[in-house]
């Protein structure tokens, strides 16, 4: 995978689900999604434009929405540009496999993440 042009643009959705099973049926059924599975808690999905996941790592937000996650070529440069535009975070840096993150809350409250394959 390539992130050569991704600076600071959105790159990946996260979807907090109940169970996998049920969100593949789904969006397989209605979209024609494909699946890449990362064991029993993680799904990554390809709908032919972007690529995404399902977990089941955190609780479904009861008010719905996907986690939208963002790239970045310097974790920690943009982590100290979203605390000095206001944004709060929520989660500070932690590495997962494949690189590194951090989720953060707009000023409006809605939350997003910032990861780095560095």
């Amino acid at each position: 995978m390539s992130t050569r042009g991704a600076d600071r643009k959105i790159d990946y959705i996260e979807f907090n689900v109940a169970d996998i099973a049920a969100s593949k049926a789904f969006y397989d059924g209605a979209f024609g999604w494909t699946f890449t599975d990362y064991g029993p808690q993680y799904c990554e999905f390809q709908d032919g434009r972007l690529t995404g996941g399902f977990t089941t790592l955190a609780p479904v937000n009861a008010k719905g929405g996907p986690l939208v996650i963002l790239f970045a070529d310097a974790l920690e440069e943009v982590l100290e540009r979203v605390t000095a535009a206001g944004g709060t975070i929520v989660k500070p840096i932690f590495d997962f496999p494949g690189g590194r993150r951090f989720q953060f809350a707009d000023p409006d409250g809605y939350e997003l993440a910032v990861w780095s394959d560095r």
